[in-house]
């Protein structure tokens, strides 16, 4: 599951210019994440190629322990992409904050990297990376006859399903035929994470993770809506305490 590395670095030295190739320090935290109540310094770093674009390499996090000055480095698996950033809250209900890292990809899905670790007495944990998410859950997406949408998600048995009328004729055409049965079986596809954010629900100090997947039918833009997972970090593993099918809404036909 773990497939990041983590170098203990022995001198660690960070250039704020946005030049060329030059490591950037894009943002700096001071927090306690090992534990000890003394506040640590956590670095998000990585690399310009390009001065006039925002791609981002070499993506990495820096913390220095605030008691004992040493320094860390973890590398995510997935370290390129546009407007990474960090979260630092309680996720496993230990009273010690823990690091989110988010990457968005830049892709057409807007699929995003998502990185969450724990740091407690100087030892790093992968807590949840977005690649074992998207191993673990499973869907289907199909037309069904009578110009319907069907959701079905194989982790929970569950499914959804979704009136499509509003779509048009046009669209409708395509796949129906004129008595409503499907021309040829059609599926469409949820993509990957497109969305992790920390969420307390329960006001208790401890977040949880709200999770967002597209969902789309003949092609990307053609998206019906989101598969929503609020996850809750419960005996060292995450359990889901909610599963939704969020749509988007369509115009009131005019009379």
């Amino acid at each position: 599951m773990n497939s990041h590395t983590y170098v203990t670095l022995p001198n660690y030295t960070r250039s704020s210019e946005t030049t060329v190739n030059k490591e950037l320090i894009i943002e700096h935290v001071s927090a306690d994440v090992t534990g000890d109540h003394v506040p640590d310094q956590i670095w998000l770093t990585g690399y310009k190629q390009d001065p006039n674009s925002p791609y981002i390499t070499g993506i990495s996090i820096a913390i220095k322990d605030g008691a004992t000055s040493q320094l860390y480095q973890i590398k995510p698996h997935e370290n390129s992409g546009y407007n990474p950033r960090l979260f630092l809250g309680d996720f496993t209900g230990n009273g010690t904050v823990d690091i989110l890292l988010t990457i968005d990809s830049g892709g057409s899905g807007a699929i995003t990297f998502d990185y969450l670790y724990s740091f407690v007495q100087g030892k790093p944990r992968l807590l949840f990376s977005s690649e074992v998410y998207n191993d673990y859950w499973k869907y289907k997406v199909s037309y069904l006859d009578g110009y319907r949408l069907q959701l079905t998600n194989s982790n929970t048995e569950q499914v959804y399903t979704l009136d499509i009328t509003s779509r048009g004729k046009d669209y409708l055409n395509g796949i129906y035929n004129p008595d409503g049965t499907l021309k040829a079986p059609t599926e469409g596809w949820v993509d990957p994470l497109s969305g992790l954010y920390p969420v307390d629900f329960d006001q208790d100090g401890v977040y949880e993770l709200m999770a967002f997947q597209g969902v789309s039918g003949l092609y990307h833009a053609d998206r019906f809506g989101y598969v929503q997972n609020v996850l809750k970090y419960q005996n060292n593993e995450w359990s889901l305490q909610n599963q939704w099918f969020a749509i988007y809404g369509a115009p009131i036909p005019k009379s």
